[in-house]
């Protein structure tokens, strides 16, 4: 139809207002020279304007044939369906924008190199050599190149299904590495984001079925050849033996010790020395406090003041230990038969055995996870001067009378 418009009216039109043509056209006049052509029409109870273009590049004519072919797509035919065009001209722009969006963000391989930037500085050897290495044989195949919401949970059990049974322990840490990067490049605010890494049950029963672990606990040196062992140990050189000492005086595991800091050890702490064992390097990744012994304090008083090098115990080169390497002097020592962290488990029978003191102040001494945070930071914190008493009991045990550190400790 012809409308009621004449282009000489469109021409003309200066004041604002919507100016009807006829079947939906509009004529917007928002100024003397911002015009623009509406389609006007009601889709599901809802009143929707579709732009067709400014007066200056759409004549009067053209805008009509607009018109036609926009309400022809609303209404549909007998073979099509109608569309709502606004809300398909919205969808195209948010998916524009997705994409837009997603060539802007980085690959998962990009994440990780950024998250391992940010923490080389703090991490020992071991986990500068083993986290690269790890993603880029496992994860960068698979996952690399896609982009943090583009990883599906079916990507994560492509690449851990062909470890999960016969490399155990590499399976979980590299799933945990996936997980954390993830998660620390995740969107904070969107609700609906589920770690696709995360071991869920749904992942766990696609994974492949592992065979029971039999446990086979470490062997241990009878608690009651302890001292004589110490005493022994005090004559063997180098710092892989001191290190050794440390760890029995200490009850920690081999990678604590072997990572072990200057700037960990606190001799002004209120109630007495302690040696702060940050969560990376602890098996349940919380933060634990050491209260040390007289023998403990003795035994760093033998390698110096700290300025030599970060690290307490570092090998000939100056690098951190092997953790292998204490097993070496057991080796030497003719205890072959026995474990570093077999020291640990004459601990735990010899404070079950010969003292008095609660489960409670032991497991903390160990580090042991408790199923309960609260419990967990109780024994931590308010079972310390307990775990201060056992540790120096432990020190008196183990250490023969007749043994002299070889550079007083000058502690009160």
């Amino acid at each position: 139809m012809a409308g009621k418009l004449k282009p000489l009216d469109v021409e003309r039109e200066t004041k604002p207002g919507k100016y009807a043509d006829g079947d939906g056209l509009y004529l917007i006049v928002t100024g003397p020279e911002a015009k623009s052509w509406s389609y006007r029409y009601w889709k599901d109870g809802r009143e929707r304007w579709h732009g067709l273009g400014s007066f200056k590049d759409v004549t009067l004519k053209n805008a009509r044939l607009a018109r036609d072919a926009a309400r022809l797509r609303v209404k549909g035919d007998r073979n099509t369906a109608g569309v709502d065009i606004v809300q398909e001209r919205r969808e195209a722009r948010k998916e524009a924008k997705a994409v837009e969006v997603q060539n802007a963000a980085p690959t998962f391989e990009e994440c990780a190199e950024v998250y391992i930037r940010a923490l080389w500085s703090t991490w020992s050897e071991k986990h500068r050599d083993q986290w690269p290495s790890s993603l880029k044989r496992y994860a960068y195949p698979t996952i690399g190149k896609l982009i943090i919401t583009e990883i599906k949970p079916s990507h994560i059990h492509q690449l851990l299904e062909p470890i999960w049974v016969t490399k155990r322990e590499t399976a979980n840490r590299v799933r945990g590495r996936i997980e954390t990067i993830i998660a620390k490049h995740a969107n904070i605010d969107d609700p609906e984001f589920r770690n696709p890494a995360e071991l869920t049950k749904q992942l766990r029963e696609k994974l492949p079925k592992r065979p029971k672990r039999v446990v086979r606990h470490h062997p241990a040196l009878p608690y009651a050849e302890a001292a004589q062992f110490v005493g022994k140990l005090g004559s063997v050189e180098g710092r892989a033996a001191v290190a050794l000492r440390f760890l029995i005086l200490t009850v920690c595991r081999t990678n604590e010790i072997v990572g072990a800091k200057w700037t960990e050890v606190d001799r002004t702490f209120a109630t007495g020395p302690v040696w702060r064992i940050p969560g990376e390097r602890m098996k349940m990744d919380q933060d634990h406090v050491v209260p040390l012994s007289q023998s403990a304090l003795a035994v760093l008083d033998e390698l110096g003041n700290g300025q030599q090098s970060d690290l307490i115990f570092t090998n000939p080169d100056g690098q951190e230990f092997s953790e292998n390497a204490m097993l070496a002097v057991l080796d030497r020592m003719g205890y072959g038969h026995v474990t570093v962290h077999g020291f640990r488990a004459a601990f735990a029978t010899w404070a079950e055995e010969c003292t008095d003191y609660p489960d409670g102040v032991r497991e903390a001494a160990l580090a042991h996870k408790y199923k309960s945070e609260t419990t967990a930071a109780y024994q931590r914190g308010a079972k310390l001067e307990k775990r201060r008493t056992l540790m120096k009991d432990w020190a008196d045990f183990i250490t023969p009378a007749n043994i002299v550190p070889l550079r007083a400790s000058g502690v009160s």
